[in-house]
């Protein structure tokens, strides 16, 4: 009973805010004569007839499924190289000048580039979100792999345990607080990254309707699917949280007891 009630009181602050600012928008709103700033029921009415039919197949689980495939590239990437890079100073110091190149570059300035390499496909798409996205995850691996307890990898040494079990056992538990939370940035940069390559190439997906509805002035169907885009950001975010209980549960756990 305590599990539950625990869970009804979490999901009431997490959607306490969001259900308040959605009440508050569309009564505002109700009355509202603006082409650009349409009442909330129109733009829902739009989100119905669209969104829920051919555009849910046509739009939504083409952008979905370009950004789970870069996201989950860019932390395969990040995790690998950045593991690599903490472990060695050698090649951190050969590698920094060149990362340090690619990074400063926006993603967006490479989307001409990737269309004369990739074409006007998914892999263009997904590879701008994993220019994008690799990089707050691969810099927080680093540092998180750099700032091991020297103690505790003493201790391994001292027990034998090295090589692979070294690596699984001791050292990305010992960074997962920071990895993660580098995989928590590249997933908000991601989403972004999606909607920026839709609407420079794409005949499908959100950022490409979302284009086409700004251009041929259907606004309530522009805004319905900016409202989709943010339900899929908090979605996503909500599940990422899921993960992060489940990865992290150690480490919130060590937490409550260095508090008491």
């Amino acid at each position: 009973m305590s599990a539950v009630l625990g869970f009804l009181h979490r999901a009431f602050v997490v959607l306490a805010l969001p259900v308040v600012l959605f009440v508050l928008w569309y009564v505002t709103s109700s009355s509202s004569t603006s082409f650009y700033f349409p009442p909330l029921r129109t733009i829902l009415s739009k989100f119905h007839e669209y969104w829920l039919g051919d555009g849910f197949t046509r739009d939504i689980v083409p952008s979905v499924l370009r950004l789970l495939l870069g996201y989950a590239l860019s932390c395969v990437v990040g995790v690998a190289l950045g593991v690599v890079l903490g472990l060695s100073r050698r090649v951190r110091t050969a590698a920094e000048p060149v990362l340090e190149f690619l990074r400063a570059i926006p993603p967006p300035v490479l989307v001409p580039v990737l269309l004369l390499i990739a074409g006007f496909g998914s892999a263009m798409k997904v590879t701008v979100i994993v220019t994008g996205s690799v990089w707050p995850i691969l810099l927080n691996t680093v540092e998180g792999v750099k700032g091991i307890d020297p103690v505790l990898d003493d201790t391994c040494a001292t027990y034998g345990i090295t090589g692979w079990r070294r690596l699984t056992q001791f050292v990305v538990p010992a960074a997962m607080p920071q990895i993660v939370a580098g995989m928590r940035t590249g997933l908000s940069i991601g989403i972004i990254l999606m909607v920026i390559s839709e609407m420079f190439a794409a005949t499908s997906g959100l950022g490409a309707a979302i284009i086409l509805f700004q251009r041929s002035f259907a606004i309530p169907d522009m805004w319905s699917g900016v409202l989709v885009l943010g339900l899929i950001g908090f979605g996503l975010a909500m599940l990422f949280r899921v993960f992060e209980s489940a990865v992290l549960g150690w480490y919130e756990g060590l937490k409550g007891l260095e508090r008491q």
